[in-house]
């Protein structure tokens, strides 16, 4: 079959591609950015991609038209623009236009559970979404999930950094809201299942895990499964914007997607037709295995994909291709060479630089960079990284975003994702047996000049250091 995937680079679609190709299905990924799609070898042979951005509908001739069934992935949970319900709404009609002209049969769209009368902006978006996809001429099957719990996810991350970080929390009364855990195999195994089912063709079924608890009793389940004695107080009186802040500054999440997840986690997500459980014979997994499950994957690094390699938990809305290639004109460059001794230490310290591995030097001053700019609002540097040992197109690496990662030819660029008075950059290129590093800094007017030359006292040893670091083994 061959099968059309939008959010290809996202959360779940990433996790999909896989399922898709090794049961021997042909797979067209949709992506706005080629740079930003990574495709294992193994799968390659059986996946094709093409650029298309759902905003633009001349983007969507590429499409082909021998589709037989597509996935509706596309979601931007806390993007840039505070009008992204309407931007939602938008791509999901611009969809519909073009695959009415091809062969689909059936699209399989993942939202979220609208079962009350009270929503969320969010929730309220996912319930247009679908309203849309309905109206056309092509069978649509929707899945409405609530917390999707896996190594990864934002929920599931939110969970982490919160249990992991404070052994006692002063939480909002928004805590006690239940909801229905599902984990991300599951979310998985209903979409692959539901694909070519004529029974589920035209309906919306819940899907959710055995367990419906509330949000303190998820948060006190992970500390039991990591052995951790935590203390929750709930109060009345934090506001969703105070919420929001809490949210922003202790975990890893960014402010607009902190303030979306507290306005959907008030409203209550309980499964209500869950029909699609028999129908499917899946028997989805309890919260505390599905915790079990996360916490192996991260010990073991194998966490297939994070929603903090989205776009949307930085500055970048859409493409990187701009800012691939590395300025030099009217920018301030820190440019540094050296010799190298074991090519292979070198290569591999490279590619894992940043998150718990640290930035080799001056760590200290590079965690106070990140808490300043959590101050003022910036992603600050606790979205750490993805895999401690690869590194691809479009990761998250604490602040900085990859725009280039090519391990064989030795070439790895990252553009900065911090608040800051103009551009920056960070290149680390290996040619014949030399490394250099250059930290390129293009500057907005007289604020961008003075701060590269406030800051620059500490180049001296903080980017010597890391070279250094980067070569000679301790």
């Amino acid at each position: 079959m061959k099968i059309l995937l939008t959010g290809a680079t996202g959360y779940i679609g990433k996790r999909l591609l896989p399922i898709l190709v090794l049961n021997g299905h042909h797979v067209v990924c949709c992506v706005r950015d080629k740079n930003r799609f990574f495709c294992p070898p193994e799968l390659a042979s059986n996946v094709e991609v093409i650029e298309v951005d759902f905003l633009k509908e001349e983007t969507l001739s590429v499409i082909p038209e021998d589709i037989d069934f597509a996935y509706y992935l596309i979601h931007s949970m806390a993007g840039s623009d505070s009008n992204y319900d309407e931007l939602e709404k938008l791509s999901a009609e611009n969809f519909v236009k073009r695959l009415s002209d091809t062969t689909v049969q059936q699209v399989l769209y993942l939202s979220g559970i609208v079962n009350e009368e009270k929503l969320s902006k969010h929730l309220a978006s996912r319930k247009q979404v679908e309203a849309v996809l309905n109206k056309s001429p092509f069978a649509v099957t929707t899945l409405r999930a609530g917390i999707i719990v896996g190594s990864g996810s934002a929920s599931f991350e939110i969970i982490r950094d919160l249990v992991e970080k404070l052994p006692v929390m002063i939480t909002p009364k928004w805590l006690n809201t239940r909801c229905q855990p599902i984990a991300v195999t599951d979310v998985l195994e209903f979409l692959y299942k539901s694909m070519g089912v004529e029974a589920t063709f035209n309906k919306s079924f819940d899907i959710g895990g055995p367990d419906i608890l509330t949000y303190k009793e998820m948060l006190l389940g992970f500390a039991a499964a990591k052995k951790l004695k935590r203390y929750i107080i709930t109060v009345p009186i934090m506001t969703p914007k105070l919420s929001s802040y809490w949210l922003y500054f202790v975990t890893s999440t960014s402010y607009k997607l902190a303030s979306a997840l507290v306005s959907s986690m008030k409203v209550e997500v309980v499964c209500r037709n869950n029909d699609i459980n028999k129908l499917l014979a899946i028997h989805p997994i309890g919260y505390k295995e599905a915790i079990a499950k996360a916490l192996v994957k991260i010990d073991d690094n194998m966490i297939a994909s994070s929603w903090k390699d989205s776009l949307i938990s930085g500055r970048f809305n859409t493409s990187l291709s701009g800012f691939i290639k590395v300025p030099k004109k009217d920018c301030f460059i820190d440019r540094r060479k050296r010799e190298i001794i074991d090519y292979d230490y070198t290569i591999n310290k490279i590619w894992s630089i940043g998150g718990e591995s640290g930035w080799y030097y001056g760590d200290w001053l590079w965690q106070l960079r990140g808490f300043i700019d959590k101050l003022y609002g910036g992603v600050g540097s606790r979205r750490g990284r993805t895999n401690r040992n690869e590194i691809h197109s479009g990761d998250a690496l604490d602040f900085w975003r990859v725009l280039y990662a090519n391990k064989e030819e030795g070439k790895l660029i990252l553009f900065a994702e911090m608040k800051l008075p103009g551009e920056a950059w960070l290149e680390f290129k290996i040619i014949r047996n030399n490394l250099y590093q250059s930290a390129t800094f293009r500057p907005k007017g007289f604020w961008g000049k003075l701060y590269w030359y406030s800051v620059l006292p500490f180049h001296g040893f903080i980017f010597k250091g890391m070279l250094n670091s980067l070569i000679d083994k301790k």
